[in-house]
């Protein structure tokens, strides 16, 4: 698998440090909101990163965090009149309802920042021991860029032109503008850790450093989050992490792109800001998931409502298919067709399509249309094969790559019809067979006003509810 690092700016080989086994760390939200859809693409990115990576038979340890101590959570608090525990938790519980509707599948580890201050504060006493950091009067410790050679070798920009944007704002006491907190001196009011240079709380930077030591190691093999976090966020992880630990912080960096509601970068400042709770409500969360995968990772996404209705049609072509292969089975004869073997082959033509597709920097736009040339395939050559074993194969196939590891089509329900419906759907076959056109219409109107529609196929009659 080659994957694009932004650090390098080239597709590289993914080769882990450890054979066989891939650690990742992803940024994860701040718990103060609702996620917007925004967080969803780098939920929905990255969730299926790892699942491809397993099903091509790597270990994979992901880490993703929780920044549950921060400026908006504790602004938050205040203007609810609550204390920054109440805020994390509550949003964090959000977060969930909102990632499991998605089919997030849960990280390996799921740290919080206020679980790791020991690792923070020994991070942060290296850098002071090695003169990469300094402490001030009112209790903040500041990181000192100028002192690490490599500054901005992740977002491409020397410090010159870095500093040229940089300020120092009234109340800070540092040396330079491109300095940035490792450790917030207490203030009144706010929630407060002890440490060696004095009580307050660490800034958002050092987090995900301590947190990706803690949980993966000096160096990890893939960090990844949002376009936006490359500078600052990750630019400072590199710096200190590299300048505390001596050795390299992640050996690739992977970015997703930004997410625009229609053709217009989602701002809450245009009023074109959208949660994904507000999103799933009116047209679920599986849509959003499709809609997050229906675009190469690192190209902007265009949200809009009529791009949503496609993801929600496209999704029902998926869906028909699958509940097709179940359908045909009930009938499926040991028979196979003479051209089994062509059939077989077309199915591994599109298991090696849609590796290809997501071997080349994990390219589910391609790995989509790869799925969707499997539905024809099932369509025209598997379902009027009658065959049970092709069915089963194609069904196999289907899963694995639409479900296991896009994780798509994962609101399948078994729908069971009651005997007196049974039984009257039998009667208008009979009907039929009899080619008693008036009473099958009848029987099908029926059946119609009462929400249970029937549709005939070659494999015989199929019914849904409306």
């Amino acid at each position: 698998m080659r994957v694009y690092n932004t650090l390098t700016r080239k597709k590289e080989e993914l080769v882990p440090l450890t054979p066989g086994e891939v650690k990742i760390y992803a940024c994860g939200p701040t718990v103060y909101n609702f996620i917007h859809i925004g967080n969803a693409r780098p939920l929905c990115v990255f969730d299926t990163l790892r699942r491809y990576l397993e099903f091509r038979g790597y270990s994979v340890r992901f880490v993703q965090n929780f920044t549950d101590i921060d400026d908006k959570i504790i602004r938050r608090a205040n203007e609810e009149g609550t204390d920054y525990k109440t805020v994390a938790e509550t949003y964090i519980r959000e977060f969930w309802t909102d990632a499991k509707g998605l089919n997030f599948r849960e990280a390996t580890v799921h740290p919080k920042a206020t679980e790791n201050i020991d690792e923070i504060e020994a991070i942060i006493a290296t850098l002071l021991k090695k003169g990469y950091a300094y402490a001030v009067e009112n209790g903040d410790v500041y990181f000192s860029p100028g002192k690490f050679k490599e500054y901005g070798k992740l977002s491409h920009q020397p410090l010159e032109d870095l500093e040229a944007g940089a300020r120092i704002n009234i109340g800070e006491l540092k040396k330079e503008p491109m300095d940035f907190a490792l450790w917030k001196g207490a203030k009144p009011g706010e929630p407060a850790w002890d440490a060696p240079w004095g009580k307050g709380r660490p800034g958002w930077h050092i987090e995900c450093s301590a947190m990706a030591r803690r949980y993966l190691g000096e160096t990890i093999d893939i960090h990844c989050g949002g376009q936006d976090l490359i500078f600052p966020h990750h630019e400072n992880e590199i710096a200190q992490s590299e300048c505390c630990n001596g050795v390299p912080f992640a050996r690739y960096w992977m970015h997703n792109g930004y997410i625009n509601v229609d053709n217009v970068k989602m701002s809450k400042s245009l009023g074109n800001f959208f949660t994904v709770r507000d999103v799933a409500q009116e047209y679920g969360y599986e849509p959003i998931r499709y809609l997050m995968l229906s675009s190469q990772y690192r190209s902007p996404i265009n949200y809009s409502v009529d791009i949503i209705e496609q993801c929600r049609a496209s999704l029902e072509r998926l869906y028909t298919c699958r509940d097709s292969i179940d359908f045909a089975l009930q009938s499926a004869g040991d028979e196979e067709p003479e051209n089994a073997a062509e059939v077989r082959g077309q199915l591994e033509a599109r298991k090696a399509q849609f590796i290809a597709a997501m071997d080349d920097d994990l390219n589910t736009a391609d790995g989509l249309a790869a799925v969707f040339e499997l539905v024809r395939d099932i369509n025209v050559s598997v379902l009027p094969s009658g065959s049970k074993a092709l069915l089963e194969e194609a069904a196999a196939l289907f899963d694995t790559l639409a479900t296991d590891v896009l994780g798509l089509v994962y609101n399948r329900k078994k729908e069971t019809l009651d005997d007196r419906v049974a039984a009257r759907i039998e009667a208008r076959q009979a009907a039929r067979a009899a080619k008693n056109w008036a009473e099958a219409d009848r029987i099908r109107d029926e059946l119609k006003a009462e929400g249970i529609v029937l549709e005939d196929t070659p494999q015989g009659v199929k019914w849904h509810r409306v």
